[in-house]
């Protein structure tokens, strides 16, 4: 079991990389049943089968906000967003016409 950002991260992180047809093999971390805090590793990609739901237990809530900071930036990076060109920006642009 592992906390709710982080499984959305990697849901998240799972659908870009099959938008873009790759995989990655990314470690996350899981609370055994026992309450002890382990990781998992998950293939993830065009054929991940993954399922997230809620879970009534008495543990709290697992947060790491590094590894979703990580899988967030893995998931920006699949998908690079351009940026709007500001008017003093052409001052040196040379478009080779």
């Amino acid at each position: 079991m592992t906390g709710d950002d982080i499984a959305g991260a990697l849901l998240d992180y799972s659908e870009a990389l099959a938008g873009v047809g790759s995989a990655a093999s990314i470690d996350i971390p899981i609370l055994t049943a026992r309450g002890r805090r382990e990781a998992a590793t998950f293939l993830v990609g065009p054929s991940s089968q993954i399922v997230a739901t809620a879970a009534d237990v008495d543990a709290e809530e697992l947060v790491d906000q590094d590894v979703v900071d990580r899988l967030r930036a893995l998931t920006r990076a699949l998908h690079p967003v351009a940026r709007p060109v500001e008017p003093d920006d052409l001052d040196d642009f040379d478009n080779g016409i």
